[in-house]
């Protein structure tokens, strides 16, 4: 473990000069990119921070404070397995690939730069969030966030730069060009383009298009391409502290909805200051529909590559009995002739399809938390996740309309009743109002509860952000 090398790494990057000085000429167009494009004003603080130190579940949750552009960002993979072969595809049991199959580079570099694009895209989205923290602590985890989702880009980098040479270079150097909401130079995927100037949006960001992040990145740590794998599986260890924050988030927002309920004779949250159930509601509609475009087309052919390639599997593979998916079939609800019907697609196909059952699920899991806290609470409300088929615009069901139950309506009535489900611009209007800095030790904005517990194992009202 080379930790107090300039590149902090696990993957013996002083023993490679040519790799070395690739990544340390990126580096400081890394550092100004954090400086231009990261979180504003904070940069001279010291934040209670969480940073890789090792690969180990010792080591890889290190606490202290550190000043964010002093963070360790470096490249950490996993341990390589002995006798490591192919979990799936046409090429199951052989070995694992060390280097890039030469019939596989365009579409092995075109995975990482879309994985690695969303990474500073997040970080864009959610620079100005820190002037609007409703807590110390949630200040602290926005930070927390941004860090790793840097970390993510090093390590997508690294791999641009170790296996494709000039044209992984020059990917790597555009990563740091584009821009979340650019015109000319928007990242990637439309979602991280979509701007997060609330802790609302954040925490639904953080819940439902973190999710995609985990369900992608389990995809791919199952790739034979074995660099690819091994670096993914340690970026899901940080990725379930990002989800955590929005399911909390989202649970802090509700629990103290249901307590304003109980203030008011009328049990109007908005008129105690609150974010009210049903805007919760118009909010998770939005950034649950988008999240799931994330996972692209529900029949898509280079889904059925990638897994016939050994590229990208299914979340676990080993839970499936069927490693090959060469003859079984997948029943996808589909478009025809503008109305619904059902077709058995080949499962290849499909691979898009049964990620996104399994992200649904597991949504749904953290949904069912917050409607048990409702119901904890005496008060008669359910929050749902709307149809997949709901405000698609990818996929098969993009440039159709169905409400939240799934149920397909003309274009006319989506235009008549779309802010019933969606927010519009005077609830957008309503919950930025209410973002106002709080960062006083243990003070929390009206809007949202405090935290259960307080970061490991630290209180509530702990110095998270030495201000200055």
């Amino acid at each position: 473990m080379q930790l107090h090398e300039k590149i902090p790494n696990n993957v013996n990057l002083s023993q490679d000069k040519r790799l070395l000085r690739a990544l340390e000429k990126w580096q400081p167009d890394y550092l100004k990119w954090w400086h231009e494009a990261g979180p504003t004003n904070f940069q001279a603080n010291e934040i209670y921070l969480r940073t890789a130190i090792s690969v180990d579940s010792k080591g890889w949750a290190h606490f202290d404070y550190v000043k964010m552009p002093d963070y360790k960002w470096g490249i950490f993979l996993t341990p390589p397995e002995n006798d490591k072969r192919i979990g799936f595809g046409d090429f199951l049991g052989n070995p694992v690939w060390q280097d890039v199959p030469g019939e596989f580079r365009n579409a092995l570099r075109r995975i990482i730069v879309t994985q690695g694009d969303t990474e500073p895209a997040s970080v864009e989205q959610q620079r100005m969030l820190c002037n609007t923290a409703p807590s110390m602590y949630d200040c602290r985890n926005l930070f927390q966030v941004n860090v790793e989702e840097g970390r993510h880009l090093w390590a997508m980098v690294y791999l641009l730069h170790a296996y494709f040479g000039r044209d992984g270079r020059e990917e790597a150097e555009d990563l740091l060009e584009r821009r979340s909401g650019d015109i000319d130079k928007p990242r990637i995927l439309s979602t991280f383009n979509e701007p997060i100037s609330d802790w609302l949006s954040f925490f639904m960001f953080t819940m439902f298009t973190d999710r995609d992040g985990k369900y992608q990145l389990l995809a791919l740590a199952e790739s034979g391409f074995d660099p690819l794998a091994r670096t993914t599986r340690f970026m899901l260890t940080e990725e379930a502290h990002h989800m955590f924050v929005g399911e909390t988030g989202v649970g802090r927002v509700v629990k103290r909805a249901c307590d304003l309920m109980k203030k008011d004779p009328n049990e109007d949250v908005r008129n105690q200051g609150g974010i009210d159930l049903d805007t919760v509601q118009k909010y998770v509609n939005h950034w649950y529909s988008s999240s799931l475009d994330l996972f692209g087309g529900e029949i898509s052919t280079n889904a059925a590559d990638y897994f016939a390639s050994g590229l990208k599997g299914r979340e676990h593979e080993d839970q499936f009995t069927d490693h090959v998916a060469l003859h079984a079939t997948y029943r996808i609800p589909v478009m025809d002739e503008g109305r619904l019907t059902e077709r058995d697609v080949p499962l290849r196909n499909a691979m898009n399809e049964v990620l996104r059952d399994a992200y649904i699920d597991d949504n749904q899991r953290g949904v069912d938390r917050w409607n048990r806290m409702i119901a904890d609470a005496g008060v008669s409300y359910k929050i749902t996740l709307p149809s997949r088929r709901f405000n698609r615009t990818m996929g098969i069901y993009a440039g159709h309309h169905f409400n939240p139950a799934g149920e397909q309506l003309s274009a006319g009535e989506w235009e008549r009743r779309k802010y019933e489900w969606l927010p519009n611009e005077a609830d957008r209007t309503y919950v930025k109002s209410l973002m106002l800095p709080v960062l006083e030790l243990g003070k929390m904005a009206n809007w949202i509860a405090a935290p259960e517990r307080g970061v490991k194992g630290q209180p509530v009202d702990f110095e998270y952000i030495r201000l200055v």
